[in-house]
């Protein structure tokens, strides 16, 4: 069993049980924080398809290209702000670890999450 690239939910959770389904658009993550996660997932994998589904649609650019020399090595999620199964709103701080042209680097940031038609959606950085 692999562990999924998020780090799993439950820790250790294969792709399969944890953001394997949402990039698959078999199901839809529950929680801002689930939803950060499978974003972090669909950057590791080159999911395209999935960032541009989950982006909510004001905030959204209008294509969505990943870079194939960056290599994510790593997501640490350092806190949540509301965000679960009943929220309208929600916050995600997290670390992601991940090397580009041979430097060691980390992507820091808070994130606002909303719901939309029931659904999760990433707005962009939250600016306080």
């Amino acid at each position: 069993m692999n562990v999924c690239p998020c780090g799993g939910l439950p820790a250790g959770a294969s792709l399969n049980e944890c953001c394997g389904p949402a990039l698959n658009n078999e199901t839809w993550p529950d929680t801002a924080e689930t939803l950060m996660r499978s974003r972090y997932t669909a950057y590791v994998l080159g999911a395209e398809d999935h960032l541009f589904r989950t982006w909510h649609p004001l905030t959204r650019p209008a294509e969505i290209s990943i870079d194939p020399e960056t290599r994510w090595m790593g997501l640490r999620v350092d806190s949540t702000v509301d965000g679960g199964p009943e929220d309208e709103h929600g916050i995600v701080e997290f670390t992601a670890a991940h090397v580009n042209e041979g430097r060691s680097l980390e992507l820091h940031e808070v994130s606002e999450f909303a719901r939309r038609a029931k659904r999760w959606m990433y707005v962009g950085p939250a600016y306080e």
